[in-house]
């Protein structure tokens, strides 16, 4: 039962997102979608600094690592899904950690906190983890459960995720509606894990 349950885990942490970020903005009173970074709902001294990580973080962090340990533990299969499945726990982990040590209010501070570091790391961490796993699907070899569509479609995901982190970094310099990118950028990703979760089931 449980492996029943971990197999849709991708999909649901996909949809949880979207409905956490959307549900914790509404007690940040004029917070942008558009201007600010999903992570702005839970830095330190916002208006929902304790309620973002209750509703988004912790909780995916855990439908992200059953997820993860759904691949890492299937069998006739390649390596290389079962390091995707390392991957997405990785993804987990980072989301956790992000959650526990809060960004700075001000994304833009010169002299980042300590927790601004550790948070801004396990970013790095989860961004790089599903950059990496639809990688490693796409070189896998052709089999029932990774497709040759399944992999073209991968590294679609990767190369859009990729265009849009590098209009991101452009919006954040210029200070020009990064909230946006992020999402976009993010949702490329969320949108392969989806389709993986489906693929599994």
């Amino acid at each position: 039962m449980f492996e029943s349950i971990a197999v849709y885990c991708g999909f649901i942490a996909s949809v949880w997102v979207f409905i956490g970020v959307y549900v914790a903005s509404r007690y940040y009173p004029g917070y942008s979608h558009t201007k600010q970074f999903c992570s702005e709902l839970g830095a330190t001294g916002s208006p929902t600094e304790k309620l973002s990580p209750l509703i988004n973080n912790y909780p995916l962090g855990l439908l992200f690592c059953f997820f993860g340990w759904h691949l890492a533990q299937l069998s006739n299969v390649s390596v290389l899904v079962n390091a995707t499945g390392w991957l997405v726990i990785a993804h987990g982990i980072g989301t956790w950690v992000a959650g526990y040590f809060p960004m700075d209010a001000d994304p833009y501070t010169k002299t980042p906190s300590f927790n601004c570091k550790i948070h801004t790391w396990a970013g790095f961490v989860m961004l790089l983890s599903l950059i990496i796993a639809p990688i490693l699907i796409a070189i896998s070899p052709t089999t029932e459960l990774v497709t040759l569509s399944f992999r073209i479609f991968s590294i679609f995901c990767v190369i859009a995720t990729v265009c849009t982190l590098v209009a991101l970094t452009k919006a954040f310099k210029a200070q020009n509606n990064p909230g946006i990118h992020q999402r976009i950028s993010y949702g490329f990703q969320l949108l392969w894990l989806s389709v993986l979760s489906f693929i599994l089931v």
